[in-house]
């Protein structure tokens, strides 16, 4: 037997009335600053607008416009008339009871990829998707939050607002290209798990924002990051992982890791503006929803703050096997110094080539052209939202200070880790390695003796020993959250 949702509910702008087979939708008379429903012009516009736009996902649940008489017969209001959605089957409903979800989100997916594919794309919403737009709709965000220190931690506003804005600030690269891919256009807008249906002939996706088409506009990651968001915030981030991992498929789409965090974290910070406004209007649980949202928006901004890692020390110290470590870790980008050092003289990275500090590949000209390639490299990564790590010596402070400066220009966060062990551990390291063969490095123990004579001093970095064996390391790595991010 099919179970239906109580016979009122109530959003911050709307009234919704249930009455058998159909759902009636009235517009609240309020000003909210972002929208205006104070005329009953404005609501009659917007209700014919809502159908419009909803009929694009589930055009067999939004019926009509109904104009409501007054007693003396003029027409004094109007409803949005939809087909009722069974309670049972609502999403949010379904998460909350554990049920078997992940065949339908997969459906969902698929539905909402399909929809993206065939969406409008306009100018404005190519604008929508870039950065001077998403920074300005942070901080209209972040504005309106600060309306309400009585309910959320103006401290922790702050700090959302600045971990987004330096995202932004070194990521224009990324969103340009997004933009350039066609990724940007006339989406839904405020996706979340209570507006989904997952019946046995298909998902429904009910009310997207039809008072600002500017909301509705962006990147298509944005818009299922809206979901993500919710899921989350219902206790399972493994669904919001495997609901954009099945979006990423069905949309032959790709991010990093780090664009997936961000706007996960915009649309938290949008909810909890919305929680704070009903917690205004009285509804008492949206002052804690309201906190928690913003909790969650903060984990991701921090999650998704872009680093660079520079891995240094000595040959034979273990750096190169730190850095991949990292990289499996993080999903950062792993550039290493013997293999670009090899590349651009032309030998192939896994062949032998005799080396001699201070001359061939050890050179100063050599070093010189690694590291500024090993940087630029490492720009471009950055920009795009990559996280990087950079496996070399870093045994000169001058290459040092260019990281940093690239960490600034990039608005990168900079880690700094320096590899140690015994010099005895470090010379069975190298001859092991050139006996087996197969290593880009062609360091021998003399060349780290040579290098330690003029290796700078490096007091910024984290000194990491590697004697450990290599589990014992691996779980030093993972279960330290300071080294690497």
């Amino acid at each position: 037997m099919t179970s239906f949702d109580p016979g009122v509910a109530e959003t911050h702008s709307a009234v919704l009335f249930f009455a058998g087979d159909r759902a009636y939708k009235m517009k609240k008379p309020v000003d909210l600053g972002f929208l205006d429903f104070s005329s009953r012009e404005a609501r009659e516009a917007i209700c014919h607008r809502e159908v419009e736009l909803n009929r694009r996902l589930s055009p067999d649940v939004y019926l009509g416009v109904a104009d409501v008489h007054g007693v003396d017969g003029e027409v004094c209001e109007h409803l949005v008339v939809m087909r009722r959605m069974p309670g049972d089957r609502r999403l949010s409903t379904l998460v909350e009871a554990d049920a078997p979800v992940t065949g339908p989100l997969w459906d969902l997916a698929h539905l909402i990829a399909t929809f993206h594919a065939a969406a409008e794309r306009n100018a404005a919403a190519d604008d929508a998707a870039g950065v001077d737009a998403l920074l300005s709709r942070w901080s209209d965000n972040t504005s309106e939050l600060a309306l309400h220190p009585e309910i959320v931690d103006p401290d922790e506003v702050a700090a959302v607002q600045a971990l987004a804005e330096r995202y932004l600030d070194g990521r224009r690269p990324l969103f340009d290209s997004r933009v350039a891919r066609g990724k940007a256009c006339d989406g839904h807008g405020d996706l979340l798990a209570d507006d989904v249906f997952l019946l046995e002939d298909g998902p429904r996706v009910l009310d997207c924002i039809e008072f600002d088409d500017a909301l509705r506009y962006g990147d298509v990651l944005a818009d299922v990051a809206f979901l993500a968001m919710d899921l989350e915030r219902l206790g399972h981030p493994g669904l919001a992982s495997r609901f954009l991992a099945a979006y990423r498929e069905h949309a032959a789409d790709s991010w990093p890791r780090s664009l997936e965090h961000h706007h996960v974290a915009y649309r938290a910070q949008v909810r909890a503006k919305v929680s704070c406004i009903r917690a205004s209007q009285g509804h008492g649980p949206a002052a804690g929803e309201a906190r928690s949202l913003l909790a969650l928006a903060k984990r991701h901004t921090e999650a998704g703050a872009v680093q660079l890692t520079l891995v240094g020390g000595l040959p034979g110290t273990g750096k190169s096997t730190v850095a991949r470590m990292l990289g499996d870790a993080t999903g950062a980008v792993v550039l290493r110094s013997d293999e670009v050092r090899k590349e651009q003289a032309g030998i192939p990275v896994d062949q032998p080539s005799p080396a001699e500090f201070g001359s061939g590949l050890y050179e100063a000209a050599s070093t010189e052209a690694t590291y500024e390639t090993l940087l630029a490299r490492a720009r471009s990564a950055l920009v795009m939202g990559e996280k990087v790590v950079l496996d070399a010596s870093w045994s000169d402070q001058r290459w040092r200070l260019l990281a940093r400066e690239l960490a600034d220009d990039t608005a990168s966060d900079l880690v700094e880790l320096r590899c140690e062990a015994s010099p005895e551990l470090t010379a069975e390291r190298m001859r092991r390695r050139s006996a087996e063969g197969g290593d880009p490095s062609d360091a021998t123990p003399e060349i780290a003796a040579a290098m330690a004579v003029e290796f700078h001093p490096w007091p910024t970095a984290r000194a990491i020993d590697t004697t450990p064996d290599l589990e014992t390391l691996r779980e030093l790595l993972r279960s330290d959250g300071g080294v690497g991010g």
